[in-house]
């Protein structure tokens, strides 16, 4: 509902820095289309476009604070910032917030998943990543089949990288 001005809002956040804008318009891209073909429920849509807009915003201040930015320095310093850029519109309830700052804070943790929200958001990233970051097709099929549950990722996977099922 507002993902405009969230988008504005995060692009501000990152100015200067067009390689994670153009990172995060691309997750939120996948995240946005295998929710709808998942089916999702408009309100975990929603958290789910607003979590993978908001996702890596954590690198900055790790690069700040640490001078690097692995994926735990990201789920570590991330939801502080996010939860003040999403209180400061105004727009979103506390549970909503919560729950992008849960995801926040979990989107480079792959196992005990909870949530089609929190899977979906590591399959979308990964979708970006794996291309921006050159992996092998090995590495590639190695995550798909220890990271990914939903068939509209698998898919879009398969698809991108001309993968056999």
């Amino acid at each position: 509902m507002y993902q405009n001005l969230v988008l504005q809002k995060m692009i501000a956040f990152d100015k200067g820095d067009a390689r994670r804008i153009q990172h995060f318009l691309k997750v939120c891209a996948f995240a946005s289309l295998i929710g709808a073909m998942e089916r999702l429920p408009a309100r975990e849509q929603e958290i789910l476009e607003t979590a993978a807009i908001l996702h890596d915003i954590g690198i900055h201040p790790a690069m700040e604070k640490y001078g690097r930015q692995n994926g735990k320095l990201q789920e570590q310093e991330g939801p502080a910032p996010a939860r003040r850029l999403l209180e400061e519109t105004g727009k979103f309830p506390p549970e909503y917030i919560d729950r992008v700052c849960f995801l926040i804070a979990h989107h480079h943790t792959y196992d005990h998943v909870e949530g089609q929200d929190w899977q979906i958001l590591l399959e979308a990233d990964f979708l970006v990543n794996a291309y921006e970051d050159g992996l092998t097709e090995q590495a590639i099929r190695t995550f798909r089949d220890k990271v990914f549950r939903t068939p509209s990722g698998i898919a879009l996977l398969n698809t991108q990288f001309a993968l056999a099922g």
